[in-house]
């Protein structure tokens, strides 16, 4: 099969089309034919060995974590799915090895669900890592019906998730971001608060006595100021702020959740969910694909098609 390939630390320039061998099946597991593969900033983040001290890497490797595709064959005593299922997943295995820059993946059942029926394969494959992480900062918080939540960053990829999720869930949401995104985020349903200087101010005009809780997507000492804007400096998390934890705040590392996806999937499907595709490139455009990711300006997610 054509992958993309490193064969040590490196940018966007040392990634290479090449050919490996197809991946092989164990029990428990399904090949999946790749549709489309989801970019993330840490997939070009772990390939220059950032995060070296918490996964282990076996070069020559493929990048990539976020999946959709078709299911072409399955391991011993797997179940769960038959040929021809269509699903997505973060594919987050063990060590980093063979990910889904790829014409074929093999996967966990767990790392896996059906993909929504509503969303292509391209919106699915910009969805899992993301949305799992949105949701699992809802949770980590514990956002419910009726509450008031601070999306920092409102209008990224995770941002913009994070706010559908709180509002199908009834929570009210204020979201912070650039005066251009302002328009989204009225569109999705939040309250918009324009960055910059004192947008602590703003964000306590709108909400007096404090927000219930608060996420945390943008770093750069926000924990610290989110905490002085909720009613308990407990229900803070961040995913930006590696001290996040020795503040008093939840630092969270999204986990692979077969039924995260599930409840992903059932947003999407009810019309409480949709995501944002600013570019879709061929797989042999990986290169490109990173350098855009980096330059964070693109209005959504980047997704690679084989």
């Amino acid at each position: 099969m054509k992958a993309i390939t490193l064969h040590a630390h490196g940018t966007a320039d040392d990634l290479k089309l090449t050919e490996v061998p197809d991946p092989k099946v164990g029990p428990g597991e399904v090949l999946v034919r790749v549709r489309a593969a989801g970019v993330n900033p840490v997939d070009w983040k772990l390939a220059a060995g950032y995060l070296d001290p918490f996964l282990e890497t076996r070069f020559p490797y493929v990048p990539g974590w976020d999946v959709a595709g078709v299911v072409e064959a399955l391991g011993p005593d797997t179940f769960d799915y038959a040929v021809g299922d269509e699903v997505y997943g973060y594919v987050r295995k063990d060590w980093v090895q063979l990910g889904g820059y790829a014409e074929l993946v093999s996967a966990e059942v767990r790392l896996l669900a059906r993909k929504p029926r509503t969303l292509g394969f391209e919106e699915a494959a910009a969805l899992p890592l993301a949305g799992l992480t949105a949701h699992q900062s809802l949770q980590r918080v514990g956002v419910r019906a009726g509450e008031s939540v601070l999306v920092h960053s409102a209008a990224g990829g995770v941002g913009s998730l994070a706010v559908q999720i709180a509002l199908a869930h009834g929570a009210h949401v204020i979201g912070t971001a650039g005066e251009h995104h302002h328009d989204f985020l009225r569109a999705l349903g939040a309250q918009p608060v324009r960055y910059g200087d004192k947008w602590a101010d703003r964000v306590r005009a709108l909400a007096p006595e404090g927000v219930d809780a608060a996420l945390d997507l943008h770093g750069e000492n926000a924990v610290e100021v989110l905490q002085q804007l909720v009613r308990d400096r407990t229900r803070v998390v961040s995913i930006a702020d590696q001290e996040a934890a020795a503040k008093g705040a939840h630092q969270l590392w999204v986990r692979p959740d077969h039924q995260g996806l599930t409840h992903l999937t059932e947003l999407a499907e009810s019309g409480r969910l949709s995501v944002r595709v600013a570019r879709t490139l061929p797989l042999a455009e990986a290169a490109q694909a990173w350098r855009l990711s980096a330059s964070g300006r693109l209005p959504g997610k980047i997704v690679l098609t084989p």
